[in-house]
């Protein structure tokens, strides 16, 4: 039947045996991190043996007290070893290591006899002695074991205590309780039973201990990882239950002594320590110092790295939460110190930085002026990327090298730490954070943590910014784009105007040019309203999309661009032919690629306009006879906008806008050509649906 013995010492054999593990695991081959794995080991076994034992298994008596003996000697080589590293003895028989070794030799021996001699003989041994020889001896061993602790930590460098105070104090524990344990054995004959089912216990609050210390000490070739947020949230819930065991006794002791109100009296005591410890437990000022005290005392580094890295990255990334980056920058380095709130600057000119954002700390701080590039501030953050604490300022000013702070930096209130944000090595702005919710200085490695952390943050932002420069810039390129295709229009409009001025001295007397111009000028008074309407709407519109017959068209533009040499023939080999489409729009397009062939091609050449159909496609052809262009050409640089072979004469976006209405109706545009032999523009178009004809659709921009 399970007892509270066997209990006591299974619990420190698994505890032991989770810190073997964790050892081992992380063990890198040296001596003295091996002897600590052998002898948690070896504890382990001890205790899993000793409560086998206390389950009544007399078989297991002999290796029980083996295992003792064992298990105070393994420790105790453990600490020799250390101790050798602390004092820098060498040599087996130099100096006071000879003492040692004599002494432990002896102490070997005496152990040994106290274990073999009684199973040889019938009494137990100490009885001609007045004492028995096993007590004395395991009270030896502990006493060993108590000097060796004392002497470690005595011998260690100062600087070095704080490495090692832990295992002293849970080595020295385990050896402590011993020796007061055999000390009433000695003295009353007999073993304490209460003590001896407390040791397993007593045992493994020695193993945290152990842990903490051996993650301090990487020259033990030890690197063991103790999470910090567990750390924290463990002390945190052992703190609340010593709180909570000391509260009941306290609402027992009301009870009993509080008479006729004892009962209610509990109560309203009960509830009140237990509002009290969720009050503290919500208080981010308890928590904050909790988190020092760990760090500061059970760390060989402030911060877990890793926790504090991810943390970084998912608040900057944090786009969801809907708050802005900058508010979103200035938290995360805020969280990593404890700081309530901060404030940013960011150089928006190159002369200056200014207030743009702010996390629990406005005010003054929207009011500060701008902060001069080339100030005693800015320069200083980007000549050193320091850190500068302000609480370290104003008690010690000649560790900043006389720097002189800026007036309204000085009265800003709650004001503690000024972290510059570094981007490709040139100060991009700097955070002002608030003072912590629980005092702590901060040291060498808050200041890295910082200004690492405002490096990555800096690049956050400055991301943002280009994001914010490139939306600002794409508007105006939409702007310019609109600008390109009226101005394009206009151009159009301009030659074709041109073109009857100059050929009116020479036939205005002719009823056929009379007619012509005034179709032509017709067509461009209708052209320059429309534009005018796009000028005020901000879109390029061409007008409705309707069913349109697509000779009656070409004749039209045709006809528009006869005044030019070589005057463009038109042929149509499939009459009746319709298209869905904004008639003003593929009338320019048609137009545009006409009047490029005209002017690539001499007056004697010819510029050919064929109509036909070919697999339930409209197909448009316009041949020229003209210079032609290369495929390097075609491929680079035709459809390539705001790119153009006439000089300023030219806008470089009439082909590609043909090529992006014909994709836009669902057709396609080739282009072939010979260099010096012409070109042969081939536009394919969907015909009209049968159920299309007579109905107008009308497009987004007319819709809006």
């Amino acid at each position: 039947m399970l007892n509270l013995e066997s209990l006591s010492y299974g619990i420190a054999a698994a505890a032991f045996l989770i810190l073997t593990v964790l050892l081992l695991a992380s063990w890198r081959g040296r001596l003295q991190g091996g002897l600590l794995v052998a002898a948690s080991a070896v504890t382990a076994i001890w205790a899993a043996v000793t409560a086998v034992l206390q389950l009544g298994v007399a078989a297991v008596a002999v290796p029980a007290a083996l295992m003792e003996v064992l298990r105070g000697l393994i420790w105790i080589a453990f600490l020799l070893k250390l101790l050798n590293l602390a004092t820098g003895w060498s040599g087996l028989f130099s100096g006071r290591l000879r003492w040692w070794a004599v002494g432990m030799a002896l102490l070997g021996a005496a152990l040994v006899g106290l274990v073999f001699t009684p199973l040889m003989l019938a009494e137990p041994l100490g009885g001609s002695l007045g004492i028995d020889v096993r007590i004395a001896g395991h009270l030896a061993l502990a006493l060993a074991g108590l000097v060796l602790v004392e002497q470690l930590f005595r011998n260690a460098r100062p600087q070095s205590r704080w490495a090692i105070k832990y295992l002293c104090l849970g080595v020295g524990g385990l050896f402590a309780y011993d020796f007061f344990m055999f000390s009433d054995a000695l003295l009353f004959k007999q073993l304490n039973a209460d003590l001896w089912q407390a040791r397993g216990l007593i045992d493994t609050m020695a193993v945290p201990l152990i842990a903490v210390s051996a993650a301090r000490n990487p020259q033990w070739s030890l690197d063991v990882f103790v999470s910090r947020r567990m750390v924290f949230h463990s002390a945190a819930v052992l703190a609340a239950g010593v709180y909570l065991l000391l509260m009941a006794a306290g609402g027992v002791y009301v009870r009993l002594y509080g008479g006729s109100w004892g009962h209610a009296a509990q109560a309203v005591f009960l509830f009140g320590a237990l509002l009290l410890l969720v009050m503290v437990m919500f208080s981010g000022q308890a928590q904050a110092r909790l988190r020092v005290f760990l760090n500061k005392h059970f760390f060989n580094y402030k911060y877990d790295y890793r926790e504090e890295w991810l943390s970084l990255i998912a608040t900057l990334s944090d786009e969801e939460s809907g708050r802005p980056l900058r508010e979103r920058a200035i938290q995360a380095l805020a969280t990593i110190i404890d700081s309530p709130g901060g404030a940013l600057w960011w150089r928006r000119e190159p002369e200056r930085y200014e207030f743009v954002g702010h996390w629990n700390m406005s005010g003054a701080a929207a009011a500060a002026p701008p902060v001069p590039a080339d100030g005693a501030l800015a320069r200083f953050l980007a000549e050193r990327e320091w850190v500068i604490d302000l609480n370290e300022f104003d008690a010690k000013p000649e560790v900043y090298a006389g720097l002189q702070l800026p007036d309204w930096l000085r009265a800003l209130d709650g004001a503690w730490l000024v972290v510059p944000l570094i981007h490709h090595d040139a100060l991009a702005g700097f955070v002002v954070l608030a003072q912590p919710l629980a005092p702590r200085q901060c040291n060498w490695e808050d200041n890295d943590l910082l200004k690492t952390a405002g490096r990555q943050a800096a690049s956050h932002l400055a991301q943002l910014e280009a994001a914010e420069a490139l939306a600002e810039a794409r508007q105006f390129e939409a702007f310019n784009r609109l600008s390109a295709f009226l101005i394009h229009d206009m151009k159009n409009v301009a030659a074709q105007l041109s073109l009857v001025v100059n050929n009116a001295a020479r036939h205005r007397h002719k009823r056929e040019f009379v007619d012509d111009a005034f179709k032509t000028i017709e067509n461009a008074a209708a052209k320059m309203n429309r534009l005018l309407t796009q000028l005020r709407s901000g879109t390029v519109t061409h007008g409705r999309i309707s069913q349109c017959n697509l000779e009656q068209l070409l004749k039209e533009v045709v006809g528009l661009h006869g005044a030019r040499r070589p005057v463009p023939n038109f042929t149509c080999l499939a009459a009746g032919v319709s298209l869905t489409v904004e008639r003003d729009h593929l009338a320019d397009v048609i137009g545009h690629i006409i009047q490029n062939a005209q002017e690539a091609t001499p007056p004697d050449g010819r510029v050919e306009v064929v109509l036909q159909e070919a697999s339930g496609m409209a197909v448009i052809e316009v041949v020229d006879t003209g210079c032609g262009m290369d495929d390097d050409f075609i491929r680079d640089r035709l459809f390539r906008p705001f790119d153009s072979t006439k000089g300023r004469s030219g806008m470089g976006i009439g082909a590609y806008e043909a090529r992006e209405f014909v994709r836009g109706l669902g057709g396609r545009l080739a282009v072939t050509s010979t260099p010096g032999r012409g070109t042969r523009f081939r536009f394919e178009l969907p015909l009209a649906s049968a159920d299309a004809g007579g109905v107008e659709h009308y497009d987004k921009a007319d819709q809006a």
